[in-house]
């Protein structure tokens, strides 16, 4: 028997999360039955949309229960095995994170081959994090020839993706992030106009300043005054992809939404919604061009890592303060 360390959901947050809404806790794993496998996780990933789980209503994603072990992206290492698919040593990805080790059908885990990257790229550019990049701004913004590109939140883990994914394919892109360390991180980057919206004043000037001409294409991770500022900016025909609204996630109370969505109107703009998971079947040929990319120096990515089941819930609030740069993690093994 093995004893491992895990975080349960105590109690429904009510605004930001803190630290008395999440416990430590202890348990034993036995032998994997038939079928099974024993996992020790060596990295978890901390996501914005998790907080949206803490609340007991209905979404795209299952509320976290009362009392219950949080789950979320990990990679561990096979450590037993009652099934021949996998071996000890094998290394597999999967969605039970918050815990530092677990028993799971083989049948539920995937393995995973590093193809020389970190392990942890997997939870972030080379994962769910640089495929919501990928497919929200080649399929759903439905990029094109000649795009000026507006991300907000681009100094996250999905946000520094789409950056240079658009750089990659050489389009103008404009960059909003808060503090030094972050516009220093974009420039560094290649990203053409970088926004301190914490610096500015008027988002809607320092917008209209950096793309004179409009934007084309707006990649959403903020919400709020970044949505209202791409609507006066874009051009005749420009897409938004709505991929988060991470300014909204800890409101107490409905937040007042942009007062000038007309625009949507007379500029005919195509706005949509989307959730990696109905995208899954672009996996493949994500890894295929970020392997160039990376190899031809023109994508890269920054972590920001606590070490220690313990500093999961730190490292999850830490999100909503702005305190990543790239892509959150808690490193485990």
């Amino acid at each position: 028997m093995t004893n491992v360390r895990e975080i349960r959901l105590k109690s429904r947050p009510s605004g930001l999360p803190t630290a008395d809404n999440f416990e430590l806790a202890s348990v034993e794993l036995t032998a994997p039955g038939a079928g099974e496998v024993q996992v020790k996780n060596l990295w978890m990933t901390v996501d914005p949309y998790m907080r949206g789980r803490m609340n007991d209503v209905k979404s795209y994603a299952p509320p976290f229960q009362l009392g219950k072990t949080m789950d979320g992206g990990a990679i561990g290492e096979v450590t037993a095995t009652n099934d021949p698919s996998l071996k000890v040593g094998d290394l597999v990805q999967s969605g039970f994170g918050w815990r530092e080790g677990f028993n799971a059908p083989a049948k539920a885990l995937q393995k995973l081959d590093p193809r020389g990257l970190p392990v942890q790229a997997f939870l972030g550019a080379a994962g769910m994090p640089g495929l919501t990049a990928y497919a929200g701004l080649l399929k759903v913004a439905a990029l094109k020839d000649g795009d000026v590109v507006f991300v907000s939140g681009a100094a996250g883990a999905v946000g520094s993706m789409v950056c240079q994914i658009a750089k990659a394919k050489g389009h103008t892109v404009i960059g909003s992030a808060g503090g030094a360390e972050k516009v220093a991180f974009l420039k560094q980057i290649g990203v053409d106009h970088v926004i301190d919206y914490k610096a500015q004043k008027d988002l809607n000037a320092a917008l209209a300043a950096a793309a004179p001409d409009g934007i084309d294409v707006y990649f959403d991770n903020v919400g709020g005054d970044h949505l209202e500022a791409a609507l006066n900016s874009a051009k005749l025909f420009a897409r938004f992809a709505i991929c988060g609204m991470i300014s909204i996630y800890n409101a107490t109370k409905p937040e007042p939404g942009p007062t000038n969505l007309a625009q949507l109107i007379g500029k005919n703009i195509r706005m949509e919604g989307f959730i990696v998971s109905h995208h899954f079947g672009m996996m493949p040929q994500y890894i295929a061009d970020l392997s160039t990319w990376v190899a031809e120096g023109k994508v890269t990515w920054k972590e920001t890592i606590f070490e220690g089941i313990e500093k999961a819930p730190e490292a999850f609030i830490g999100l909503f303060k702005g305190e990543n740069l790239g892509k959150m993690l808690v490193k485990l093994g």
